[in-house]
């Protein structure tokens, strides 16, 4: 029976969704301005593993995470780089995708960009303006009402008063609170606006803010209620408090609010040095940057052996340990040919496995299980041990090759590629026959500083890279 953390009640629920069989997820994606960071990659790691787990639990999934195409950010670097919005919204979607398909992550089922969705964006703001929950300010901008909406701030747990105490809220004088926050930003000079109804400067040209877009989005693909709301613990408050308020005061009937979302999910940060990873601290690694370093099944592996709400240190030394981690496991299956058979949900590793997954998504534990099977595979080189292993591992995205075609990998450019690396080790073996051990160390040497090592066995020597 899986049970999810939900950030609303604080506290594991039993997961039962709307409509039996079927889950109806949303996750805030990227605002493509840039290359995508390690913390957007976990997002990415973590909300694909629950959508594999949610799948192979048997659920119908319905996996929405939406793209963010407009915003000051976006129009501020496409300034700064001379070209259109769109020109530069491409570019960082193409170098997304690539990074995604890199870590292994199913594409969601749709992928909504904002700029698609402004209508909907407009009839939701409407909606507010009609039932006394948004004012359009003297200024041409659209505001919610938060003093409007009673169950503010019950997702972050704070009161109105708590938040004003404690949020450093920037000083608008057209605002009736400083808790309000944007709805619809009036046009300014150089930058892309929408007609819309609300008056004011410019007839009412302007364009959305950004808490708008997920509501609106979420809404035309899930319905007004759905059963999952994911993404990172920054977003909690205010854009996930702010996606409430707006959702269920435009979906209230008769003065009652609509329930926008059933669990709340949120992942923990990537951090350095005791500091969250984010572009506006400076202290964050592009995952094209990462993967120059480490190949991309050892970065999605260090992601998923924490717990999804647990911080995540970033560190080579902490990468080198997956690194090798990693290597463990598919040097386990190495000269096994495992079946690829519909898993035993009965054998004892399996129940353990799913136990692990049940519960919140528990995936260290669900990791020692594998390296539970992986010492009895180098005991007793089992095929049908191996093949849970590799069945299992595949239920979460690892394990995904062959295993000479992970632990040979690329070898380094100072290996001259046309001499065989066979034969070194052949040499190796001769002059250690021949009890020439320089010889023989120092083909273990010049192989290591191209990225080969060796390792010798009761069945011979094997090499891996590094």
């Amino acid at each position: 029976m899986l049970k999810i953390y939900n950030t609303l009640t604080r506290d594991k629920q039993v997961f039962t969704p709307i409509v039996a069989g079927k889950v109806s997820m949303y996750v805030c994606g990227m605002t493509v301005y840039d290359y995508c960071h390690l913390g957007h990659g976990r997002v990415m790691v973590v909300f694909d593993m629950v959508n594999r787990w949610l799948r192979t639990s048997g659920y119908e999934v319905n996996y929405v995470r939406n793209i963010t195409d407009i915003d000051d950010k976006i129009i501020k670097r496409a300034n700064e780089n001379n070209e259109t919005i769109g020109q530069l919204t491409q570019r960082f979607i193409d170098a997304m995708d690539e990074d995604a398909a890199k870590l292994g992550i199913i594409r969601p089922d749709i992928e909504p960009r904002a700029t698609d969705y402004v209508q909907n964006m407009l009839d939701m703001i409407s909606a507010l303006i009609d039932k006394g929950f948004a004012y359009t300010a003297d200024n041409g901008d659209v505001y919610y009402s938060v003093n409007n909406f009673p169950g503010y701030g019950k997702l972050s747990g704070k009161s109105l008063e708590d938040l004003r105490a404690g949020e450093r809220v920037e000083i608008d004088t057209h605002k009736k609170d400083p808790m309000d926050f944007v709805l619809w930003k009036a046009a300014k000079p150089n930058e892309p606006s929408w007609e819309s109804p609300f008056g004011g400067p410019n007839n009412g040209k302007g364009r959305p803010g950004w808490h708008i877009e997920c509501s609106a989005m979420s809404a035309h693909h899930l319905g007004q209620r759905f059963d999952i709301h994911g993404g990172g613990q920054d977003l909690q408050f205010p854009h996930h408090e702010n996606e409430i308020a707006q959702s269920e005061a435009a979906h209230s009937h008769n003065g009652e609010p609509c329930q926008m979302v059933n669990y709340w999910m949120h992942n923990g940060f990537v951090r350095i040095d005791d500091e969250k990873m984010s572009k506006s601290l400076g202290n964050f690694f592009t995952i094209r940057t990462v993967l120059e370093k480490y190949d991309a099944e050892v970065v999605r592996f260090f992601i998923l052996r924490a717990h999804y709400r647990s911080p995540l240190n970033y560190s080579d030394v902490h990468l080198d340990d997956a690194k090798a981690a990693l290597t463990r496991l598919y040097t386990a299956l190495r000269g096994i040919e495992v079946v690829n058979e519909k898993i035993d949900w009965q054998h004892p590793q399996a129940t353990k496995f799913k136990a692990a997954m049940d519960d919140d998504f528990n995936t260290p534990e669900a990791m020692a299980v594998l390296f539970d099977l992986a010492n009895e595979v180098n005991k007793t080189k089992s095929i049908e041990t191996a093949s849970l292993l590799k069945s299992l591992a595949d239920v979460v995205g690892l394990l995904q090759r062959h295993p000479e075609a992970f632990l040979h990998g690329n070898i380094d450019a100072k290996l001259d590629q046309t001499l065989d690396i066979n034969t070194l080790i052949i040499q190796r073996n001769e002059a250690k026959k021949a009890k020439n051990f320089s010889v023989a160390d120092q083909i273990r040497k010049d192989l290591a500083e191209a990225g080969v090592l060796l390792e010798d066995t009761p069945q011979g020597t094997i090499w891996r890279r590094a």
